[in-house]
């Protein structure tokens, strides 16, 4: 894989600095201070892991809380890599680093922790597999298929708004499969509304019924997140606003639910097995991943700890080839943009000029990065208060065509990155 290709020392960066996490009582601060160690505990209880874990993970718990950043193992197959991208922060503590990266690494050394790359019983073992499953197990979400029946005899763009804002709020997915005629979709973008930002008109323009197109979607969460994601897929294919979709999973598990290709799978199970339209979305769905018009993706990319700007040039290539890519979630959504400190007012188009091809976010807001909104709004939604850009009580569709011109286009950086996972380096 080709040497990632820095800014120009010459070329000084004018671009805001980059979320951090030394800031105490900031939103990234809080997640190092207080979420790490719960989740630590949280995944400790969940499975009887063997002495050695557990003292990797009280090794790591330490780490992150009193100690400073250390490299992986020495027999980690991916510690080259993962020490060019830790260089910077090697021997200094945790909180400061970029709070992209630091979350990131924090997810890899606790998989380092579990032995999950390691040869033995515990290789492959998703740790957050029991979160996952009792989630997608959950009565809520027979409750959440069945109200896909009241949907089948709406007009085709009440329905397809229907699905898009399922799609957008993820686990509160309910809100979106039970719009009915007579209750449209919540869309306006007032300060009290649940959009901010609203170009749901301009996505679905980029894709008209009929024309051939290759649509990516790129995945957040597993679960109650990752159903609304698949049916807006089958939406889009059973339409005509895409002949074909790329999914695009993480690798390996990564942050607490992202979702994986045992997570589509399991997903695609519990839709063919439920009854009435979510039952017949399911097979269709089966059936187009055994045609080919549903191809799952994982790159290794994916679990870099690195904004989109700096992907390589394959993955560069992928995003450039399709007609549009959706990215879901509030993950992806920082690395499109970058994870700065931007006024909230900066285009969004002029944020992802770099990104190769038609883009579009849905995002529900659960960190302090964001662009694009009007300077109204931003000034409303600070006024009431509340902490709008974190509790998630907000979302964005944000979308940019496609540039002009390929010569317009700028070009990804290409960081260091492996041809495979850790599992296969």
């Amino acid at each position: 894989m080709p040497a990632r290709h820095p800014r120009s020392s010459d070329v000084p960066d004018s671009r805001p600095p980059v979320v951090m996490c030394n800031e105490p009582g900031s939103f990234a601060w809080g997640v190092l201070n207080r979420r790490h160690p719960a989740l630590i505990q949280q995944v400790r209880d969940a499975f009887p892991y063997a002495p050695r874990q557990q003292r990797a993970l009280d090794a790591l718990l330490a780490e992150i809380t009193d100690g400073v950043v250390e490299p992986l193992d020495a027999t980690a197959k991916d510690r080259a890599l993962w020490s060019e991208w830790a260089e910077p922060y090697l021997g200094r503590s945790w909180f400061d680093a970029p709070f992209l990266w630091a979350e990131s690494y924090f997810y890899r050394k606790l998989l380092a922790a579990l032995a999950y790359f390691d040869e033995g019983p515990w290789r492959g073992v998703d740790p957050f597999a029991p979160f996952k499953d009792a989630e997608l197990s959950s009565a809520v979400v027979d409750e959440e298929l069945r109200a896909l029946d009241a949907l089948a005899d709406l007009p085709a763009e009440p329905q397809a708004s229907a699905l898009l804002q399922a799609s957008l709020w993820g686990n509160r997915a309910d809100l979106g499969f039970r719009v009915t005629a007579d209750e449209p979709a919540r869309t306006d973008t007032g300060a009290g509304a649940g959009l901010v930002a609203d170009d749901s008109a301009l996505l679905w323009s980029m894709l008209p019924v009929g024309t051939p197109a290759t649509v990516a979607v790129v995945a957040d969460n597993a679960g109650r997140e990752l159903i609304p994601d698949l049916i807006l897929v089958d939406h889009l294919l059973e339409r005509g606003h895409a002949s074909d979709v790329v999914l695009h999973v993480k690798p390996y598990p990564y942050y607490v639910s992202d979702a994986t290709t045992t997570d589509v799978v399991g997903c695609l199970r519990r839709l063919v097995r439920a009854s009435g339209r979510a039952g017949e979305i399911g097979r269709r769905l089966w059936t187009a991943a055994g045609t080919g018009r549903l191809e799952v993706r994982a790159h290794p990319f994916f679990c870099a700890p690195l904004p989109y700007e700096e992907m390589p040039e394959d993955l560069g290539t992928q995003f450039a080839s399709v007609s549009l890519t959706i990215l879901k979630g509030d993950l992806n959504y920082r690395r499109l943009v970058g994870d700065r400190l931007w006024p909230a007012t900066t285009p969004f188009a002029d944020v992802t000029a770099y990104f190769p091809g038609a883009v579009a976010a849905l995002r529900t807001l659960k960190s302090d990065v964001i662009v694009g909104l009007t300077e109204a709004m931003t000034d409303a939604l600070d006024r009431t208060g509340a902490a709008w850009r974190t509790n998630g009580t907000h979302a964005l569709i944000q979308a940019r065509p496609a540039p002009a011109a390929a010569s317009g286009r700028i070009s990804p950086r290409q960081p260091t990155t492996a041809d495979d996972g850790p599992d296969n380096a």
